[in-house]
């Protein structure tokens, strides 16, 4: 009987989409046994490809505009409209106005980096007139709480000698008072939900300066100086508004959960809760043999929340065997075999820099494919041997 192979991965960061990277890794599997029935579903978490996958998968349409990039240039950016009954649902994916291929490596700085682009997208949904919009968290280059995103709302963020406070992370550690008066009272009657992972919390020491700071370009002093700007917003905020901004899902993309919550009443929900309700994963998976995951690099943050590992949750349920291709194997990515990963393999075949990696990802992961199935090959000519 033909092998049934489902690819079900993640994108690469700054290199390819998760359309991208499943189009590969099945090219890789048909070299190695062109009789294999293999199957994908791309999977998005919420970052890069969010809104135009959602609206693939509904029928939607794409809308373009240009808005303020983190470090405050102009980029092109899209946001989607989706199709099919119900009401009229706008996409907004942060990672096209404030995602970290945005920050040029030697601007990259959450003190500095601001969200104010996702918020003038929100502007676009609300013109296109939205009767809910959908806010996509992942990939972010930021790590202001939403701070600059409220500010494109008509939010008032005011230091103690009542002038705006300027565009960043670090400028929240000037805040005294929030003034939400200026935004557009028409957000009353819109629902917002936003897919984020449930495990990003804005303070403490899991919090996301900690977190995720240093991956976002800050020096140890920075992550200290960060913490203590989100620290003191988060006390601002239940002080002067009533709202914790501090539960699962706050630190979405450099606590745009939290900044969201404080201005449009937004629910934070689990990725995969709102991602599953367009993506029958259940039911490709009770068509499979084997699954094939993956994403950019495979480490002990994988577990909470990352595409591989929830995969692998639901492909246990029935089961199956599942194999992680990576960009990197990072720290303790051996802990992923406690999620359901029955085996991984790096997609570089000896030392590479990683501007090769990034520039030669399709090659590279088509080959690892191949590898990798031609070992499954033959471990099931063993079995049927035996």
């Amino acid at each position: 009987m033909p092998l049934r192979v489902l690819v079900a991965p993640s994108g690469f960061k700054e290199s390819l989409s998760a359309e991208e990277v499943a189009a590969a890794i099945c090219a890789g599997v048909s070299r190695a046994d062109p009789t294999a029935a293999c199957s994908s579903v791309p999977l998005v978490d919420g970052g890069e490809g969010f809104a135009s996958a959602l609206a693939a998968a509904t029928g939607g349409r794409l809308v373009t505009r240009t808005v303020t990039g983190p470090v405050g240039q102009p980029v092109e950016a899209h946001l989607a409209v989706l199709g099919g009954p119900g009401p009229r649902t706008a996409v907004v994916e942060m990672a096209q106005a404030g995602g970290l291929r945005l920050v040029p490596r030697d601007l990259r700085d959450p003190l500095r980096t601001t969200s104010y682009g996702v918020g003038e997208l929100l502007n676009a949904a609300l013109e296109l007139g939205a009767e809910q919009v959908l806010v996509g968290c992942g990939d972010s280059g930021v790590s202001d709480g939403g701070a600059g995103m409220a500010q494109a709302l008509g939010a008032r963020l005011l230091d103690a000698d009542g002038a705006e406070l300027g565009r960043g992370g670090a400028e929240l550690s000037r805040l005294a008072r929030i003034d939400l008066s200026g935004v557009d009272p028409r957000w009353r009657d819109v629902p917002i939900e936003v897919a984020c992972n449930a495990t990003n919390v804005l303070t403490g020491e899991r919090g996301v300066a900690r977190v995720f700071g240093p991956q976002k370009g800050a020096t140890p002093e920075a992550v200290e100086h960060l913490a203590g700007a989100l620290e003191h917003y988060a006390r601002l905020v239940a002080e002067q508004h009533g709202v914790d901004v501090t539960g699962p899902g706050s630190g979405a993309s450099g606590g745009l959960g939290a900044g969201l919550q404080l201005v449009l009443g937004a629910h934070l929900r689990p990725r995969y809760e709102v991602v599953m309700r367009y993506v029958d994963l259940d039911g490709l998976l009770d068509d499979a043999d084997l699954v094939l995951t993956a994403e950019g690099s495979l480490d002990d943050q994988t577990p909470h929340g990352k595409v591989p590992c929830e995969v692998a949750r639901r492909a246990k349920e029935r089961g199956l065997p599942v194999i992680a291709l990576a960009g990197t194997l990072g720290r303790r990515h051996e802990v992923v075999a406690e999620s359901g990963i029955d085996a991984w393999a790096s997609i570089c075949e000896g030392p590479v820099s990683l501007e090769t990696a990034l520039e030669r990802g399709e090659q590279l992961l088509t080959s690892a494919a191949e590898r990798v199935m031609r070992a499954v090959l033959v471990g099931r000519a063993l079995a049927l041997a035996a």
